[in-house]
């Protein structure tokens, strides 16, 4: 049975390939992933020192503002990896910014999240079903941002800029080589929510459309009239890495879990394989779509 823990290195269970589950509720504290962020900012602080170069002249080498480099510096800002490497290069780090990388950019994920996100970066297949919302991969900017402000106990401006990069970061999936097997079941009234206003809404309606038309995407929904429904348990997500290791990921009310224990990835695949026999097919998923498109 999978069991709720605090992530710890980013690694689901105590070492990859165990059977347990892991996760963090949504209030979790950042922990080690803040400490990260404090220790590059030093790190990168000192580095800068020892080159004799001041925070605006070093910012405008990069095309950063020294208001940016000091939020990098002081660990209130995730740096993008291209910084980093840029950074280790002018500074002559010796490769000491670019180690930290990794851990880096895993800080920039909420804490309930990093276990999974780290698995999602490895995927050769990922298969997923929402209820409510657009899944996070295939949301715009705008659409996505709309999401944090709702998201209760209000975020500030600041992470909630930071929680869209980061998303927008994980939508390279889709352009990875070689492509891994995608597939969505989206519910019909998520897609009838106009989350963050109608123009915000139609692009994102946009988006899913042009999502679904990739050769490695298959996009469905499920329509409100079906009397027969196999996702009632809430939405999740399958995925599937290069050595062949499957595992579940469920998120709901403030708790989210990450389960590898094959019997109950197999049942989430067996009512996955059900839900898509139940939604309507690429093709008419893609109409459906259109005709939203053309209510508006």
């Amino acid at each position: 049975m999978s069991q709720t823990t605090e992530p710890t290195d980013g690694t689901p269970g105590s070492e990859a390939g165990t059977e347990t589950g892991t996760g963090a509720p949504y209030g979790a504290d950042a922990g080690s992933h803040s400490e990260i962020l404090r220790v590059f900012g030093r790190q990168l602080k000192r580095f800068r020192l020892r080159a004799g170069l001041e925070r605006p002249v070093f910012g405008a080498r990069l095309g950063y503002s020294a208001s940016t480099i000091a939020a990098y510096e002081q660990g209130r800002r995730v740096p993008p990896p291209r910084f980093i490497d840029q950074a280790d290069d002018l500074l002559d780090a010796g490769g000491v910014l670019k180690e930290m990388k990794e851990e880096v950019a895993r800080a920039q994920y909420p804490p309930f999240f990093r276990d999974a996100a780290r698995w999602e970066a490895e995927a050769v297949e990922l298969h997923s079903y929402d209820a409510h919302l657009v899944k996070g991969l295939m949301q715009t900017a705008d659409y996505a941002r709309a999401v944090f402000r709702m998201w209760r106990p209000l975020l500030d401006e600041g992470l909630i800029e930071q929680r869209v990069a980061a998303r927008l970061a994980r939508q390279e999936i889709f352009s990875r080589h070689p492509q891994p097997h995608l597939s969505f079941v989206i519910e019909e009234a998520a897609l009838r929510r106009r989350l963050g206003g109608v123009t915000v809404w139609r692009g994102q309606l946009e988006q899913v459309m042009l999502v679904g038309q990739a050769r490695n995407v298959d996009v469905q929904v499920m329509p409100l009239e079906r009397e027969e429904h196999a996702g009632l348990g809430g939405p999740f997500t399958l995925m599937e890495v290069k050595d062949g290791r499957r595992m579940a990921y469920t998120e709901v009310q403030g708790d989210s879990r990450l389960h590898t224990e094959r019997g109950r990835v197999r049942e989430l695949e067996s009512a996955y394989g059900t839900l898509r026999a139940q939604a309507l097919t690429p093709r008419e998923s893609q109409a459906l779509i259109e005709r939203l498109l053309g209510e508006s």
